[in-house]
C-alpha cells in the first residue's frame, strides 16, 4: 500500500469513526430529549386510541418542518452518515475524498432536504396534508411494518383518512430535479435526479421505521438500565 492509497484508508477509518461516533453516543440523547419534553412527534394512529384525527395545525406544521429539516436527527445523524457515504465512494468525484469533500456532500444533502421539506409542508397545507408519521405502538410486528410502507406513500387528511401524499412527492421529485440547477455536473442529469428521487423514497421508509421502534427500544433500555 503506497502513501496515498494509505492516507486515503485512514481519512475512510476516520470519517466512519466520526460517523459511529455521533450516531452511538448521539442517538439515545435525541430520543430523551422527545420524552422530557413530552413532545411526541410521531402519534398513535387515531384508531388505535380510539379518537377523532386532530387536523395538523399551523405551529405543528412548521415544527415539523423544522424538526425534520434542522433537527438533531437531520443534523447529526443522517447528515453525517449521508456526506460520510458519499465520502466513502467518492459520490460525486468532484468533491474528493477530503474534509473539504465530506463538508460539501452535507451541505448539498442540507440544501435538498430544507427543499423538498418545505415544498411538502406549504403544498401540503393547501389541501390538508398532514407530513407527521402515526406509529402503531404495541400491535404485531407485521402490521407495524404494513403502517411503515403506507405511511411512506400516503398521510392523514382533514377528514381523519389516509390519501396518497402529494405533497411529499412533489417535495420528493421538486427538490431532487430542481437542485440539478446547482449541483456539480455528474449528478446534474435526469438520471442523478430520478435515482435521488427512489433513495429518497428509501429514506422516507428508514425514517418512519425509526420513528415506530424508536420510542419503544428507548423505553426498554430506560427500564434495563
Amino acid at each position: 500500500m503506497n502513501s496515498l492509497e494509505s492516507r486515503a484508508h485512514r481519512r475512510y477509518l476516520a470519517i466512519g469513526v466520526v460517523i459511529l461516533g455521533i450516531v452511538f453516543v448521539a442517538l439515545p440523547n435525541v430520543l430523551a430529549q422527545d420524552v422530557t419534553k413530552g413532545v411526541d412527534p410521531s402519534p398513535i394512529v387515531p384508531e388505535q386510541t380510539q379518537t377523532k384525527y386532530v387536523p395538523i395545525t399551523p405551529k405543528q406544521r412548521l415544527l415539523w418542518f423544522t424538526r425534520s429539516t434542522a433537527g438533531v436527527e437531520s443534523l447529526l445523524l443522517a447528515g453525517p452518515f449521508s456526506a460520510g457515504w458519499g465520502t466513502a465512494f467518492d459520490r460525486p468525484p468532484e468533491y474528493n475524498t477530503s474534509w473539504e469533500g465530506f463538508g460539501q456532500r452535507y451541505g448539498m444533502r442540507l440544501s435538498g432536504v430544507s427543499t423538498g421539506n418545505a415544498m411538502e409542508a406549504s403544498l401540503g397545507s393547501l389541501w390538508g396534508e398532514d407530513p407527521r408519521y402515526f406509529r402503531t405502538e404495541g400491535q404485531p410486528f407485521k402490521k407495524r411494518v404494513v403502517n411503515i410502507v403506507d405511511l411512506t406513500f400516503r398521510a392523514y387528511r382533514d377528514d381523519g383518512e389516509r390519501h396518497f401524499a402529494y405533497a411529499r412527492l412533489a417535495g420528493n421529485v421538486g427538490n431532487n430535479f430542481l437542485s440539478n440547477t446547482w449541483r456539480v455536473p455528474s449528478e446534474s442529469d435526469w438520471q442523478s435526479a430520478s435515482l435521488r428521487i427512489l433513495e429518497g423514497i428509501g429514506s422516507k421508509a428508514i425514517g418512519n421505521a425509526a420513528y415506530e421502534f424508536f420510542p419503544q427500544l428507548l423505553k426498554l433500555l430506560k427500564g434495563k438500565y
